[in-house]
């Protein structure tokens, strides 16, 4: 059983005219990644400007006692050209990720040439390459959540976008549910609950349904995430990081 699934996955959705959120960057979001009130792990997302790139990293392991059991070491990577508009937090060119989640070890990478309007997908283990036309708004998993981030975000519609997973290209509808008030560890927030319908596993393994909640203010932080495994769920919860605005 992944007792990590899907509590990173990466989404979003079509770009209106114009973008309202500006989350901070650098950024760092850590998780606690429990299974039935139990701590099953940790999560760290990262987001860092390094001349015109803008590179995140997600990287996710299982906690102690469970390593023994079902040992988890993920780290994700996607590289994204800054700013190219109308993707306005970047156009991915380097997706990278390499995960050991119990018997299964991945190692892969998609590069993607926006003139040609295709994707380059490398596999490591199998040995194999392979080619796949994208389209203008195509993204990865990882990239796709902070676009999300960016976007308006109104309760009661749909959105659609094109995301890579290193096999096929999903048209990926989020619905935006509703506004409700969250209490965390870190605090009392008010949110806006979006629910992705993911058509493949995503980062990790997921079998059902997912939500996300996020700050409702130009920051869009997500401080809860739940998704369903195999048995009952798993849910992330933002414990600390640097994602406050500096203070003047």
């Amino acid at each position: 059983m992944n007792m990590v699934s899907a509590t990173l996955v990466a989404l979003t959705f079509f770009c209106l005219a114009h973008r309202t959120a500006a989350f901070q960057v650098p950024e760092r979001l850590e998780f606690e990644l429990s299974y039935s009130g139990i701590t099953a792990g940790h999560a760290v997302q990262e987001v860092k400007r390094v001349d015109d790139e803008i590179r995140i990293i997600s990287t996710a392991k299982s906690a102690n006692w469970l390593r023994y059991f079902f040992p988890v070491d993920d780290r994700i990577e996607s590289y994204l050209i800054s700013g190219t508009p109308p993707l306005y937090i970047g156009s991915p060119y380097l997706y990278r990720e390499r995960k050991h989640e119990g018997h299964t070890i991945t190692n892969r990478e998609a590069r993607f040439d926006r003139q040609r309007f295709e994707v380059t997908t490398t596999d490591h283990r199998k040995k194999s390459e392979k080619k796949q036309a994208i389209t203008t708004r195509t993204f990865d998993y990882l990239s796709s959540f902070y676009y999300l981030r960016t976007v308006p975000l109104q309760v009661g519609t749909s959105h659609f976008i094109d995301i890579y997973d290193c096999k096929k290209l999903w048209n990926t509808e989020v619905k935006v549910l509703r506004r409700e008030e969250l209490v965390t560890p870190l605090g009392r927030f008010k949110t806006i609950v979006v629910h992705p319908l993911l058509k493949s596993e995503g980062i990790f393994a997921r079998t059902g349904d997912m939500f996300i909640w996020l700050t409702d203010d130009e920051r869009r932080i997500p401080v809860q995430m739940k998704s369903k495994v195999v048995v009952g769920s798993i849910t992330a919860t933002l414990t600390g990081g640097s994602y406050w605005p500096a203070k003047n």
